[in-house]
């Protein structure tokens, strides 16, 4: 097992940023690891690279224990952060020459510094750049060279935050190759805030919020639920109250006074039961759709509640 999260609450003042936070994953996994802003996803990928405590809880990468042994366990993690921290007045080479020398690459593996940070370049595309200052780099080939640190000393697992964040669509689709690559022999823990992205390349989805885990499932499991989605445009505003009537709907989303997007749970056709409660409130119906179910919808009636 690669990580083993059990039970982690983490408070900065008053404020709980996780609450007994549990998950595990394998070798192999690419984890989308999604939820609002402040839900406390950086806080939880802080802390499995040790570089926060919890005020509870156990932490094991490689079932080193991260929070008594953070430098054992950081051999075997790769991080990406969301501000991808880089020297933009190195080359790249000289960069990742630096990154090298503080893991020791030439001792810890059984390959040259040089033969390391080769395969690397190779490994993310930057073979036509790696002779440039990373300043001089584009969004993407930067994120790449972030990457290239990242996987350096052959970590075992890779937490990437926010790792296609500012990307055009082509660096998306190039990014998104290099992730489901690397996940095919490494754990990835993948936090973004596209869900395309997740429905691309992860095997499996946690979703949190306020610190708490509300979802923690194989994506094709989430993909066959019988979650329904339906947006209605009325001529004119109704209370929400009313639509609250309508039989398994379990969550609303007001797009503005007439527009709203309905979230059932029920496999039953719903847009009957739309149309009594317009007919009751004298409404008409100018916009009716069922639209197909994903990831976004589920992330949204879940996190929106």
């Amino acid at each position: 097992m690669s990580i083993k999260v059990t039970s982690v609450t983490k408070t900065y003042s008053s404020q709980k940023a996780l609450n007994e936070v549990s998950f595990t994953a394998d070798k192999g996994q690419i984890i989308g690891f999604l939820g609002p802003n402040g839900a406390g996803k950086s806080t939880m990928m802080k802390i499995l690279t040790g570089f926060i405590k919890p005020n509870s809880g156990k932490v094991f990468v490689d079932e080193i224990d991260v929070l008594q042994n953070p430098l054992e366990a950081q051999k075997n993690i790769g991080y990406l952060p969301e501000h991808n921290p880089l020297y933009r007045d190195m080359y790249v080479r000289e960069y990742l020459q630096f990154q090298a020398s503080i893991f020791n690459i030439s001792t810890a593996l059984d390959v040259t510094e040089k033969e390391q940070i080769e395969t690397c370049i190779r490994s993310v595309g930057l073979e036509a750049e790696a002779h440039k200052k990373i300043q001089q780099l584009s969004k993407g080939y930067q994120q790449r060279v972030g990457l290239a640190a990242a996987i350096l000393h052959n970590p075992s697992v890779l937490i990437l935050d926010e790792p296609t964040t500012g990307l055009d669509p082509n660096q998306l689709v190039e990014i998104r190759a290099l992730i489901k690559e690397l996940g095919k022999e490494k754990t990835v823990l993948f936090s973004t805030h596209i869900m395309q992205e997740v429905e691309a390349i992860c095997d499996r989805v946690i979703i949190i919020k306020k610190g708490e885990v509300l979802v923690d499932k194989k994506l094709k499991e989430l993909q066959k639920n019988n979650q329904q989605v339906i947006k209605v445009v009325f001529n004119t505003s109704i209370d929400e109250d009313k639509l609250q009537q309508i039989p398994y709907l379990f969550s609303i989303d007001k797009l503005d006074n007439t527009s709203w997007k309905l979230f059932f749970k029920t496999e039953e056709d719903m847009r009957s039961q739309i149309f009594d409660i317009a007919q009751e409130n004298e409404l008409k119906i100018l916009e009716l759709a069922s639209e197909n179910k994903n990831l976004e919808s589920l992330f949204r009636a879940l996190t929106l509640q």
